[in-house]
């Protein structure tokens, strides 16, 4: 079996002492394509965070490996980006290349002959002028998606990636993904569309705060886990005090 790209080993995430993610524990194999599925208010883009570096966890650790922070990409949800900032398409892809330029950095020739590419390749070519807020939801989405692919990360997280959009959108955009995981990349995608989960996710990581079940998608997406996982988050104590050691740690491992 390959080493594990990301291993959590139990992991609390809490805001203000209160758990979103409690004691969960497993690995993302790399190359893997897997689902972070559950209800709503199940704790899934508090997990995404916390594996990206954006939130810390209360308590257990983080283990990336080899992989640094630049081999990661992560799609927020929609909701949390500003599309009333003044910035065309064509600027928003070319922050796909920052790993490249440095934060300071200009681009190259190629750097922008492959941002062209990246947008024709999400069927929005001849857009680098628009700016994002005259987009529609699924436009700039196909946007988010080029940037990503200008970005040429080794693990792609993806919080809710298909939401609010139209349906041939969601199909291009899922075939995308599914390049990805062919391409050998690690994919993880919080979603909520348990039938799309089922169709094209070989994996799945059941949350309700806590671990529900974490492997196979046919196994883990059972109906029993789903009715377990149901009563889980309704039966959830906002109240309760995460279990937290007295000095809080968290760990990132890059390479050296």
């Amino acid at each position: 079996m390959s080493r594990p790209a990301i291993h959590l080993d139990n992991v609390t995430v809490a805001y203000e002492r209160h758990p979103a993610v409690h004691h969960v524990s497993g690995a993302f194999q790399a190359g893997s394509l897997t689902a972070i599925a559950g209800p709503n208010g199940a704790g899934k883009s508090t997990l995404l965070k916390a594996i990206v570096g954006e939130l810390k966890p209360a308590s257990g650790t983080i283990d990336c490996g080899a992989l640094q922070r630049s081999d990661f990409g992560y799609l927020p949800q929609a909701a949390e980006i500003n599309r009333r900032f003044p910035i065309s398409v064509a600027d928003t892809i070319m922050l796909g290349a920052w790993k490249n330029s440095g934060a300071f950095g200009g681009f190259s020739r190629d750097d922008m002959e492959r941002a062209k590419e990246t947008l024709a390749a999400v069927g929005l070519g001849g857009f680098e002028r628009r700016h994002i807020g005259s987009l529609s939801a699924g436009q700039f989405q196909r946007v988010l998606f080029a940037r990503l692919l200008l970005q040429d990360a080794r693990v792609i997280l993806l919080d809710e990636p298909f939401t609010a959009i139209d349906q041939r959108t969601t199909r291009d955009l899922l075939d995308i993904v599914l390049r990805w995981h062919g391409d050998g990349r690690t994919v993880i995608a919080v979603l909520h569309d348990f039938e799309q989960v089922r169709a094209h996710f070989p994996e799945t990581l059941l949350l309700a705060r806590e671990l529900v079940g974490w492997g196979r998608t046919q196994d883990v997406m059972s109906p029993a886990n789903l009715v377990a996982a149901r009563a889980m988050a309704e039966s959830w104590d906002e109240s309760a005090e995460a279990c937290l050691p007295e000095q809080p740690r968290a760990k990132w491992e890059p390479a050296e």
